[in-house]
């Protein structure tokens, strides 16, 4: 299967929101708006949606379930160890490790819903949006914590107030308690899924920054190898580990080599850090994101 043209018209959207950002009337500003309704209204209604209009089988995603958290929690212990890697120990700051530690595990979950809708359809988009319901309130408490603890501030206002955090949350409680989507109400809803994914796509390009990488080359070089060379080969381990097959690994495979998400940069910059550097390792791993995704999904047993 040829996974790079498949991925094509993701990236190709990616490509529009920059060029329109930079190159015609529809500039940053207005992109700070459209990246606002899809990150408070259109993202968390696909979120929603995802997870509860599918019963949780237990039995059929207990291992997938598993396995995103070994491999977020593999991310995450490798990011925090960097400063304890030969050669590192005396060349990385405290400040800069504790914002840019969060690119090697959080992952762009527009990008994300997009290219699994494309790859698996709806079950794969379940499968997905069942890793991103897990996954993005531990991968949000372990970004704001050394941020929280190297600035001395409290990191559970932040997550009360991320509103994917209450999405997910609140998806996997309606689908546990048995909710069910009123008919009526599907379509709407679908709509503002829809929108929210080509939105979103585009204002993961429209913010890219490219320049701005100019220092803690080690850190960078780190943080991004592992988000887009060592988490794959730790996903391929979880899929044998866990006995993952078919659409299941698939996504995994796919999760395991997003690119980071694109809120990294204001999370880092709302809590006093360097906005900028930070900018500049999310675009980058924008761009590897077109070589790393197809390198993780040839991976697939």
């Amino acid at each position: 299967m040829n996974y790079a043209q498949l991925l094509f018209p993701d990236f190709a959207l990616i490509l529009l929101g920059y060029l329109l950002c930079r190159f015609s009337p529809l500039n940053r500003p207005i992109w700070h708006s459209v990246e606002a309704l899809v990150y408070y209204l259109l993202f968390p209604v696909l979120l929603f949606h995802s997870i509860v209009k599918s019963p949780l089988q237990w039995d059929a995603t207990a291992s997938l379930i598993a396995a995103g958290i070994t491999l977020g929690l593999a991310g995450i212990a490798l990011a925090y160890s960097l400063p304890w890697w030969p050669g590192l120990r005396k060349s990385i700051g405290a400040r800069d490790h504790a914002c840019a530690a969060q690119v090697a595990f959080r992952f762009n979950s527009f990008i994300g819903l997009a290219l699994a809708d494309r790859l698996a359809g709806s079950q794969g988009l379940f499968f997905i949006s069942v890793l991103i319901g897990f996954c993005v309130p531990m991968f949000n408490i372990a970004a704001v914590w050394p941020m929280a603890r190297e600035s001395q501030q409290s990191f559970w206002a932040q997550l009360v107030r991320n509103p994917l955090v209450v999405a997910t949350l609140c998806g996997l409680a309606a689908n546990l308690l048995g909710f069910r989507m009123p008919q009526w109400l599907e379509p709407p809803v679908a709509r503002l899924g829809a929108a929210s994914i080509a939105l979103g796509l585009m204002s993961a390009g429209a913010g890219m920054q490219l320049g701005l990488l100019t220092q803690t080359k080690r850190l960078s070089v780190c943080v991004l190898g592992i988000r887009h060379l060592i988490q794959p080969l730790v996903a391929l381990g979880c899929i044998h580990l866990f006995g993952l097959q078919g659409d299941q690994a698939l996504v995994l495979l796919l999760f395991s080599a997003l690119p980071t998400a694109s809120t990294c940069y204001v999370l880092a910059a709302r809590m006093g850090y360097n906005g900028p550097y930070i900018a500049g390792l999310v675009t980058l791993s924008t761009v590897l994101g077109v070589v790393s995704l197809p390198y993780a999904l040839s991976l697939m047993p």
